[in-house]
């Protein structure tokens, strides 16, 4: 079962769990199990998709529960007019804040993008993070005696594809877990020491306004066991 974090006659909000994907894709043709349909047969009716997380990452997934409100939704993440807001765990001590202003090309699949333009102009990106926390942990990694993370609150301001885990890898602080854009040796100590085998990206929170009732609305999806257990390191 779904964790539902809110729902009413217009939309409905899970805490996707991490490895789980949004919808069917010929990336993955071989997972049975996908949000949309779960979602779907648990509350008893259909909903529609209007923004997504990568199968990874954890966290606030909203569905609308006609084409009308899906459409609207649409058009409040195309001009920005929702927040989001994820916690990501991070090689190495960051900024105490920072703005990453860093364009970005599309990331193409081989399978399912091989009609796209593999020339495209690379698209403006821009993330904004705050470090929470640091932890220098007793565990050599490569040529250091230690190994030193930062748990961070992330904002992306747009929204390309893997854009906080791509940003991350930019200047330097990859996100711990990530088999893609992350550091294997760090990725292999939390497999090995903390059993930790996700991405510790998680979206966090999600803040609007009601496509119908125009009131704010801030939907928060707590933390998921393994997880929890990589923030007491912080504390």
């Amino acid at each position: 079962m779904l964790a539902i974090l809110y729902q009413d006659e217009y939309l409905v909000a899970i805490n996707k769990p991490t490895g789980l994907l949004v919808h069917r894709s010929m990336i993955d043709r071989h997972e049975t199990q996908f949000a949309l349909q779960m979602a779907r047969d648990q509350i008893g009716q259909r909903v529609y998709p209007f923004h997504r997380l990568d199968k990874p990452t954890s966290g606030v997934l909203v569905f609308a529960l006609d084409s009308n409100i899906a459409r609207q939704m649409t058009e409040a993440f195309s001009i920005r007019e929702v927040e989001k807001e994820y916690l990501a765990v991070v090689r190495g001590y960051t900024e105490e804040q920072s703005i990453i202003d860093y364009a970005l090309k599309e990331e193409l699949d081989k399978m399912t993008d091989r009609q796209a333009n593999q020339n495209k102009e690379a698209q403006s990106a821009v993330t904004e993070y705050q470090r929470l926390a640091t932890v220098e942990l007793p565990h050599a990694v490569g040529r250091y005696p230690a190994a030193r993370y930062s748990l961070i609150k992330v904002n992306p301001k747009t929204g390309r594809k893997h854009q906080i885990r791509r940003h991350m890898k930019h200047i330097f602080h990859p996100i711990v877990g990530d088999t893609t854009h992350g550091d294997g040796k760090h990725n292999q100590l939390f497999r090995d020491v903390f059993d930790c085998q996700r991405l510790l990206l998680h979206a966090s929170g999600l803040s609007f306004f009601h496509p119908v009732s125009g009131e704010f609305v801030s939907i928060a999806a707590p933390l998921d066991e393994p997880f929890s257990r990589i923030a007491e390191l912080f504390k």
